[in-house]
């Protein structure tokens, strides 16, 4: 039957677990007001302590209160920070941080970067905050949403990756140099989120600059993973770019896989397009013949649907979340609340928690103050009102602040059984895992806006409407106003006339001769080839002059061979173990 594409009123939040003083059944729910000042609190004290103790790097180190670079060296925490900001209602340090990025940070440096976490983090938040800019009392150029420093600088981190598209399946690497393209020698493997977790950023911002590339490249590797599942209907775990050959073939809806699934829906409400949508329910009926069991999801051989690892990780925490957003709460609820009594047992979701035996994983006890089950509990409290999800959003508040809080802001918590801490915050802690919180216990912000308010804005293109609210959150919760995707509807030819008119007319000439000068080192984007086609001899001889020497040596989905039965976050489990 028809399925009607379903636009939510707000991708907003809310974590969960369980504080030992919380009421019982029949007891009060927490006090909204009095958490939203808890969780502003929590918010200032990792980010007071990140720009104090770590900032220009990308992330805290909170035990040696210092800081490091983990993913390039973007100033990642500021970036992935800055909406949240606003949400939290700080106009002024918004509209500062702004300025810090543009004075500060450069894409032209010679670092090997993850294609898929500079996309989600640095992509998403830079076009997430251009898209919020004018509500902080940015002082906009004219064009506006069309034009924009945040803009240009997210479209310069996006073509820096786009080298990694061409390959003969139009499968990304999962690896890119941020100056020299894809190394010589790198390897092919890539995880399945790796590939299918682009058509939000590379849509909206193909929207906004009038330049179909980045959703072309989105759009040829949803549909190159859509045709590579198996006859039983599922995708596995990691495929080779080069062959379209799997390569860990375990199916599952967690780490490698999750965020996959996740822009399969995302993707159809914010295009509105029913192919992607119908892609994602013929994945949801595999998954549920083959991988559900009881209301948890196992991991499974793709091909053959036996089980291979009957172990819940915490990164599927996502999943109720994604089914509410098609309406279906009752599976939803039932398999949030088999998450919820994993939070109750440790007051975290261990990183893997073995299912039949009822405890952790061996090496996988850690809880490194991941959002994915505050995520669902957000979904779920604004379709629900269960104000059972309030109190999870509480448990989360008093858990994490007892655990995890040190002088220097949060710490990693290694291990769950001893509350063993590592030195380490990562960005999105402050990116979603607050933002959540926040938004679970603020039912009148902004981004719940259920249209009742909007902003009418005239661009050269005629005139649009913003902040209606439906905003969609992208797998690092940037949130994205889908109304924006119809302000700039034009030819590029168009777009490259009025933009040049505006920008001379308001003396941004250096600001687009630095961006022009950027953009052009990298080269222009080249589509994939096909197969059995060759590089142009340009390209061959770019890469042989290419040092082999990797400044950085990035964390990224295929970090190494894969001989092993599965692989996930670069690690490998063999399958003695």
């Amino acid at each position: 039957m028809p399925f009607p594409l379903l636009v939510p009123l707000g991708l907003l939040c809310a974590l969960l677990p369980l504080h030992h003083g919380a009421p019982g059944p029949g007891g009060t729910a927490p006090d909204p007001a009095h958490y939203r000042e808890r969780v502003k609190a929590m918010f200032y004290h990792a980010y007071d302590s990140y720009l104090e103790n770590a900032f220009p790097y990308d992330e805290l180190r909170p035990l040696t209160c210092d800081g490091h670079d983990t993913w390039g060296s973007f100033s990642l925490t500021l970036i992935d920070a800055l909406d949240t900001l606003l949400i939290l209602g700080n106009v002024s340090e918004f509209q500062r941080v702004v300025e810090v990025l543009q004075d500060n940070v450069d894409f032209d440096i010679d670092v090997n970067a993850s294609v898929f976490e500079t996309n989600i983090r640095v992509v998403g938040g830079l076009l997430s905050a251009h898209l919020l800019s004018k509500k902080a009392g940015v002082e906009v150029e004219a064009g506006w949403p069309c034009s924009g420093p945040l803009l240009r600088m997210a479209e310069e981190a996006a073509r820096k990756l786009l080298p990694a598209f061409q390959t003969p399946t139009g499968m990304p690497y999962g690896t890119v140099n941020l100056l020299h393209g894809v190394n010589p020698g790198e390897t092919p493997v890539t995880c399945t989120a790796g590939i299918g977790t682009f058509i939000v950023e590379f849509a909206t911002l193909s929207s906004l600059t009038g330049d179909p590339v980045f959703e072309d490249v989105a759009r040829v590797a949803l549909m190159r993973l859509w045709e590579s599942r198996s006859d039983i209907g599922l995708v596995g775990n990691h495929i080779d770019v080069l062959t379209g050959k799997w390569v860990a073939q375990d199916s599952g809806i967690g780490a490698g896989v999750d965020s996959y699934f996740e822009y399969l829906v995302k993707g159809a409400i914010l295009l509105q397009d029913k192919k992607l949508m119908a892609m994602f329910l013929e994945y949801n009926k595999a998954i549920r013949n083959y991988t559900r069991f009881d209301d948890w999801y196992l991991w499974v051989q793709m091909y053959k649907g036996t089980v291979s690892m009957p172990v819940f990780q915490s990164l599927e925490a996502y999943w109720p979340g994604l089914q509410s957003l098609i309406g279906d709460i009752d599976n939803a609820m039932r398999t949030f609340l088999n998450y919820y009594t994993v939070w109750k047992q440790f007051g975290g979701l261990p990183e893997f928690y073995n299912i039949p035996q009822g405890y952790t994983v061996e090496k996988r006890e850690g809880y490194p103050l991941r959002p994915e089950l505050i995520e669902s509990a957000m979904y779920l409290y604004r379709a629900t009102g269960d104000p059972t999800l309030l109190e999870l959003g509480r448990d989360a508040v008093e858990s994490i602040e007892k655990i995890s809080k040190v002088e220097c802001g949060f710490a990693t918590i290694k291990d769950l059984r001893d509350h063993k801490l590592d030195n380490r915050m990562e960005s999105f802690f402050l990116a979603e895992t607050v933002k959540y919180l926040y938004l679970l216990f603020d039912p009148t912000n902004f981004i719940h806006n259920n249209g009742s308010t909007f902003d009418a804005v005239i661009t050269p293109y005629g005139e649009c409407i913003l902040g209606a609210g439906g905003y969609i959150f992208n797998t690092e919760a940037h949130p994205i106003d889908p109304a924006a995707l119809h302000c700039c509807q034009r030819l590029k030819e168009e777009q490259w006339e009025v933009e040049d008119l505006m920008r001379e007319f308001y003396s941004l000439k250096r600001n687009r001769s630095r961006f022009q000068k950027k953009t052009m080192s990298s080269g222009p984007w080249q589509p994939p080839a096909g197969p059995g086609t060759s590089s142009s001899e340009n390209q061959d001889e770019a890469r042989e002059k290419r040092p082999t020497k990797q400044k950085i040596p990035l964390l990224s989905c295929p970090s190494q061979p894969f001989t092993s039965k599965l692989a996930l976050l670069g690690q490998v489990f063999l399958d003695s173990s």
